[in-house]
């Protein structure tokens, strides 16, 4: 496996696999790597030649007092992650190579980008402008046949996939399912900020997930029943979700009734970490 940090070395190194017919997969993360990247490292190594895992923590989508100096960082850790999986370039570009001085451009994708974690009282869209600047430039700089996303993110990956069909970029967008720990807590860097009080605590926003799903296969698809059953669980555990919305999974439309697809998503603050969680009820994307 090769480290490279800058954008002319990713591209030398790649260069040769098109000439020769290899198709290149791309894992974007922010580093930190846990079960869920690792899926998405396996999917690529299946499906690819040449496989490249990027490490940027992206300070554009991080707005005002939000954990961009304190979000967890060991590279060597992921980086012997990443060779046990059988990647061939880890890109690790420091902050000036990805936003040279004098960088004014914004990548926008107007629509889904300005509800759930997009709204004014949340992270606010221009979190997810800094996400599609840095997505845009990251497929730019490596130019891959598949990019893969986790399904965890399931508005990040809505949002990119407008983003590569609005701009014809070239390039697949793979979304894998959700990883958990056994007990069903969704896999995310954030968890390391959690105390085993707290990781107890966060288990309800799963256990919130799992009681909408039981009252659709009960054949009860209203959405205060699903949000109600779902709510339950989450005061059950003593938190009081930023969201928990059902959502079209198509395009985010509000929906009062499961019908199809429909996302079920949940935002909430557990302790320092902020956690997201969805799943699709009735169907699939």
């Amino acid at each position: 496996m090769r480290t490279i940090r800058t954008v002319h070395e990713l591209r030398e190194v790649l260069a040769p696999a098109r000439p020769a017919g290899r198709s290149i997969g791309l894992v974007p993360t922010m580093g930190f790597l846990h079960d869920g990247h690792i899926a998405l490292l396996r999917r690529a190594r299946e499906q690819c030649d040449v496989v490249v895992v990027s490490l940027f923590v992206n300070p554009a989508q991080f707005g005002p007092g939000e954990d961009l100096e304190a979000y967890p960082r060991d590279e060597a850790r992921d980086a012997a992650l990443a060779e046990a999986e059988g990647v061939d370039v880890l890109f690790a570009p420091p902050a000036e190579e990805v936003y040279p001085p004098g960088f004014g451009t914004s990548v926008t994708v107007a629509a889904l980008t300005e509800v759930l974690d997009g709204a004014p009282e949340q992270r606010g869209s221009e979190h997810f402008a800094g996400v599609t600047t840095v997505v845009t430039k990251l497929l730019s700089m490596a130019g891959p046949d598949v990019a893969y996303f986790g399904q965890k993110d399931a508005q990040q990956a809505l949002v990119i996939r407008k983003l590569v069909r609005d701009l014809d970029i070239p390039v697949r967008i793979e979304v894998c399912p959700t990883v958990r720990d056994p007990d069903g807590l969704a896999l995310s860097s954030r968890n390391a900020y959690l105390s085993p009080a707290e990781r107890d605590r966060a288990l309800g926003l799963s256990r919130a997930l799992r009681a909408a799903e039981a009252e659709v296969a009960a054949g009860r698809l209203d959405a205060a029943g699903v949000l109600s059953a779902a709510r339950a669980q989450l005061d059950a555990h003593g938190i009081d979700p930023e969201y928990l919305e059902l959502r079209s999974a198509a395009d985010l439309s509000p929906a009062d009734r499961v019908n199809g697809s429909t996302l079920l998503a949940v935002a909430a603050r557990v302790g320092r970490a902020r956690l997201i969680d969805n799943t699709i009820l009735g169907g699939t994307t």
